[in-house]
C-alpha cells in the first residue's frame, strides 16, 4: 500500500489516477497519510514534524473533494499508526446515472427509474441553499406557489417543513413524467391544498392555472426540450404575479453510482464545463434586474437564482 508523507498533491494525484485506471467499478484503492486530527487551525500543505517523521498535512476535506473529482467513493478512514490514516476511495461505476439514459421520459425520470431513488434534501449542499431561497423569497407571505418540474415533490417537502402555517399556503405542481406525478399525488395525498398536473411546460398557458405569488423550478428549465430563455420569459410574465418572486436552481453536478459528484458537464466534453450553465444564470439575471427583481444567485452543486419584486405601484 502506498505511504504519502511529503509528496506534492500534484504527485499524489498524478499516482492514484493511474491506479484507479487498472481497477474495476466498486473496487478500492487506498492510501496511508498523515492523520488530519492531530492538527487544528494548519491549512493544508503545512509541513508537520513528529518523532517518525515528516509528513504534509492536508484535511479530510482535501480528501473528500479529491474522492469526487476522482470520480470515487470515499469510505471510512481508519486509523493505522500514531501518525497516519489509511485513506479508502471505492471507484464509482461512471454508467450507472441517469444521465447516461436517452429513452423515454418515464424510464429516465419516472417511479421507477434512477432517478427516483434520487433525495435532493438529503444532500446538504442542496438543502441548505434551498431553504435558505425560501427565506429570502418570505416563503409564508406567497400564498400561491408554483413549482415546475415538481417530480416526486421533493421541493414541496422543505416547503412544509419551513412554513409556519402550510394550510394558508395553496400548492401547485406540474411535470410532464406521468408516473413520477402519480408518486407525488400519494405522498402529499393528505394535503388538500396541494395539487398537481401531468403537462408539457410548453403548453402551460393550456392548464389556465392564473399567476402565482411564487415559482420554484430546479433543474428543470436548462432541459432539452425546452428554449430556456424563451421559458424563462414566457413564465415570468404569463404566470407570476406583479410583486411575485422565483427561485431557479441550476444542477452544477452529476448523479453517479449513488454519488452526486460536484461539476456539471456538457455532451461534447470529458470533464467539467459549466460555461452553459453561466450562460443561463447570467441571462435570467440580467432580464429579471430588468424587470424590476432583485436578485441572488447562492449555492453550489446546484446554483440558486432567487429573484424578489421591486417593483412601486
Amino acid at each position: 500500500m502506498q505511504i504519502f508523507t511529503t509528496q506534492s498533491l500534484l504527485t499524489i494525484i498524478k499516482k492514484l489516477t493511474q491506479e484507479l485506471e487498472l481497477l474495476q467499478p466498486q473496487d478500492v484503492l487506498s492510501f496511508e497519510v498523515f492523520n488530519p486530527d492531530l492538527c487544528h487551525g494548519i491549512y493544508s500543505g503545512n509541513i508537520q514534524t513528529t518523532k517518525h517523521g515528516k509528513y504534509i498535512y492536508r484535511s479530510y476535506k482535501t480528501w473528500f473533494e479529491l474522492a469526487q473529482i476522482l470520480h470515487t467513493k470515499m469510505l471510512t478512514p481508519q486509523v493505522n499508526s500514531e501518525d497516519t490514516v489509511i485513506i479508502r476511495y471505492a471507484k464509482l461505476n461512471k454508467d450507472d446515472s441517469f444521465h447516461k439514459i436517452t429513452l423515454d421520459k418515464e424510464k429516465k425520470y419516472g417511479e421507477e427509474s434512477i432517478f427516483s431513488q434520487i433525495h435532493k434534501n438529503e444532500e446538504s449542499s442542496f438543502i441548505h441553499y434551498y431553504m435558505q431561497a425560501l427565506c429570502n423569497v418570505k416563503l409564508d407571505t406567497r400564498k400561491k406557489i408554483l413549482n415546475l418540474g415538481v417530480n416526486s415533490g421533493d421541493e414541496f417537502e422543505a416547503i412544509i417543513a419551513l412554513s409556519e402555517d402550510i394550510h394558508s399556503l395553496e400548492l401547485t405542481g406540474v411535470d410532464y413524467c406521468a408516473s413520477a406525478i402519480k408518486s407525488a399525488k400519494e405522498k402529499f395525498h393528505t394535503f388538500s391544498n396541494i395539487r398537481f398536473f401531468t403537462h408539457d411546460i410548453n403548453e402551460l398557458l393550456s392548464l389556465e392555472l392564473g399567476k402565482f405569488d411564487l415559482i420554484i423550478s430546479i433543474g428543470t428549465l436548462q432541459s432539452t426540450n425546452l428554449s430556456f430563455n424563451e421559458v424563462l420569459m414566457h413564465t415570468v410574465q404569463n404566470h407570476l404575479k406583479r410583486d411575485g418572486a422565483i427561485i431557479l436552481g441550476f444542477p452544477n453536478c452529476r448523479w453517479i453510482d449513488g454519488e452526486m459528484i460536484y461539476g456539471a458537464r456538457v455532451k461534447n466534453y470529458p470533464f467539467s464545463e459549466m460555461g452553459l450553465l453561466y450562460k443561463d444564470v447570467i441571462f435570467a439575471k440580467k432580464y429579471l434586474q430588468q424587470k424590476k427583481f432583485r436578485v441572488t444567485i447562492t449555492g453550489k452543486d446546484y446554483i440558486f437564482l432567487t429573484a424578489t419584486s421591486i417593483k412601486k405601484d
